[in-house]
């Protein structure tokens, strides 16, 4: 099954990420597991780089779904483009989307995936509306 992401999400960050040889599996292609660490990378370093350093007040992300689409192989050497989207905001979740690509081949995507992000108070795991800065960057927001 194959899930495509929708038209209407909003460019929020953009990194390059090396694959490391270490990254790929037996077969000599990168594992399909290091896909969702390229979409954690992206999703963490756009989360510092706009908010801070996370959970200072108490409250953040907590990844509660996450689908990918493999596209391509994936080999070492290789750098990724990863560019992270967000989509419409519930009260306390986000629509969180990506798009991988070799740097060296823009417009060829290998994979594209996505996740809901709810915010919650870390102390009792509960969830908590979006910060306002968040849900200003939201598709509609």
């Amino acid at each position: 099954m194959r899930f495509d992401l929708p038209d209407d999400k909003r460019l929020v960050h953009e990194l390059v990420i090396p694959v490391r040889w270490g990254d790929m599996d037996a077969a000599g292609h990168v594992n399909n597991a290091m896909y969702f660490r390229y979409f954690e990378t992206v999703r963490l370093d756009w989360l510092e780089r706009t908010n801070g350093r996370m959970y200072a007040d108490g409250t953040g992300p907590v990844l509660v779904n996450a689908f990918c689409s493999f596209l391509r192989q994936l080999r070492y050497p290789a750098d990724v483009l990863a560019r992270h989207y967000l989509g419409r905001a519930g009260r306390s979740s986000i629509e969180t989307f990506f798009v991988l690509e070799r740097a060296d081949r823009p417009g060829e995507p290998v994979a594209t995936g996505g996740g809901k992000l709810v915010w919650t108070r870390v102390h009792d795991e509960r969830s908590v509306p979006l910060p306002d800065w968040l849900r200003a960057l939201a598709v509609g927001g």
